[in-house]
């Protein structure tokens, strides 16, 4: 059987915590003197009264989640919370309807980035500062669900990152993942102060710097502005927010090896290894294409290519340039970039660098066997055997995740969009990179043209690719809910 009571009172939590939080935009939009102030404070009356009571009438079933309660609640959570934070957005001086609310609200704890709306300059500050804290806290919500729950229900290859299962106990840094969590919350907490100080040294007011902080880190993408990063037109604004992008969609557990005295263990980890190779070769390929196709100075192309190619590959989608402008092969390859992904327990989205790394070395190990029949290839992920049921699992992954992004498109370009967008707003959907490719959703432009039915089944992309899938789609299996 099935406890809902427990699942009711962790989603009473989160509905207190999400109108808590709503009280740090009512407070900047006050100082401000912005009208929008009651809207968040309202809001965060509602929340706080609706999720207090489904805390204090189901408290009291239960302590530990089972492996069933864990699947509905992961999918409950993150559908009750875009929902939630939507309302001063619905209800305040924007004027926009619940679905593109929704949407944005959607985009923003999945740190897709995807927009619907424009004049962000002239946004009131609240707002702008709510969507960076949606974007942060999806941030963290992800990590935390990539160390803590994906591993236990061994959704596409994430019981690789099963920490409990180790048997060496050194290579357990903490001795419970709550105190992995609590840690790493602390790394992440200080990155973004970092960040926050770094960009502001840089030339970002206050307020640009603590928005463009959290939204870096958390590899998000949402911006005070409609020209995104390029409003500042700074190289050093644009090589920090690289490094902060970067460091963002690495695994955050190896930040605790460099906290306890190892850095070592970033370069022994392939999937580190494989992600910076990926990002420094796409550089170089995108900087040869820009200088002999279209003949831009060497400085130039090597400024954008490294600020685009990270953006992209690590899911932010912040732009200073419009790079669907480059060509068809630049577009091609940005749009290959956005399958890749960051890395396993990271803030990153997308199919993830070890499951190529796993694809590829499944692969040649049966191209071996087909050469030397007699020979034995045992495929190897960081000098390990693979067991079976991880290249399984992976190799499942990517085909339905394939699968969903080609359904997806189909239903874009029902209703009524051209290919090109419709191919390029499923992708970076489930991919939740954030901007498309072309002149309507790339870029330069936003997704308020878009029908709502076009909104909504982007929304539901954008939540399978930020839950990878499997979190989801076995809600809808009648035998999941059997006894």
């Amino acid at each position: 059987m099935i406890n809902f009571r427990l699942i009711l009172t962790i989603l009473g939590i989160l509905l207190v915590f999400v109108g808590g939080a709503m009280l740090i935009p009512a407070a900047v939009d006050l100082i401000a003197g912005n009208t929008d102030w009651q809207v968040f404070l309202i809001s965060a009356a509602i929340l706080l009264f609706i999720g207090g009571g489904l805390y204090l009438s189901n408290r009291g079933g239960g302590l530990l989640l089972d492996r069933r309660q864990a699947f509905i609640l992961t999918t409950a959570a993150w559908i009750v919370m875009p929902a939630a934070a939507a309302l001063p957005l619905m209800f305040g001086n924007l004027d926009i309807s619940f679905t593109d609310a929704f949407f944005e609200t959607m985009s923003g704890l999945t740190t897709t980035g995807a927009t619907i709306l424009s004049g962000l300059d002239n946004t009131p500050p609240g707002i702008l500062l709510w969507r960076s804290l949606l974007q942060w806290f999806g941030g963290i919500g992800i990590i935390v669900m990539a160390i803590s729950i994906l591993p236990l229900l061994r959704v596409g290859g994430m019981q690789l990152f099963r920490m409990e299962s180790s048997d060496a106990s050194s290579e357990k840094m903490l001795p419970r993942v709550g105190d992995i969590v609590k840690a790493i919350g602390y790394i992440y907490l200080t990155l973004s102060m970092i960040c926050v100080l770094a960009l502001w040294a840089a030339g970002m007011s206050l307020f640009e710097a603590v928005n463009h902080a959290m939204t870096t880190i958390s590899t998000g993408g949402f911006s005070t502005s409609d020209k995104s990063a390029g409003l500042f037109d700074n190289p050093l604004v644009e090589s920090i927010m690289v490094v902060f992008m970067i460091m963002g969609a690495m695994p955050f557990l190896m930040y605790l090896h460099f906290v306890k005295g190892k850095p070592g263990s970033f370069l022994m980890d392939s999937q580190i290894r494989w992600f910076l190779s990926l990002i420094l070769f796409s550089i170089f390929i995108m900087v040869c294409w820009q200088i002999f196709r279209n003949e831009t100075p060497f400085w130039d192309a090597l400024r954008q290519a490294t600020f685009s190619v990270t953006s992209v590959i690590t899911g932010t989608g912040f732009a200073t340039v419009d790079y669907s402008t480059w060509g068809g092969f630049a577009m091609a390859g940005f749009f290959f970039l956005m399958f890749i992904g960051g890395c396993a327990g990271s803030a990153s989205c997308s199919i993830k660098v070890f499951r190529v790394q796993i694809v590829v070395e499944t692969l040649r190990c049966r191209l071996m066997q087909i050469i030397r029949p007699n020979g034995i290839f045992i495929p190897r992920y960081n000098g390990r055997p693979l067991p079976d049921e991880t290249i399984t699992s992976v190799a499942s992954f990517i085909f339905l995740f394939l699968t969903i992004f080609g359904l997806i498109t189909i239903g874009l370009s029902l209703t009524g969009l051209d290919f090109v967008t419709a191919l390029s707003s499923a992708g970076t959907a489930i991919t939740n990179v954030g901007p498309g490719l072309g002149e309507i959703v790339g870029p330069s432009g936003n997704f308020q043209s878009l029908s709502d039915p076009a909104k909504w089944m982007m929304s539901l992309a954008m939540l399978l690719g930020r839950l990878e899938l499997f979190t989801v789609l076995v809600l809808f299996s009648r035998r999941f809910w059997l006894r």
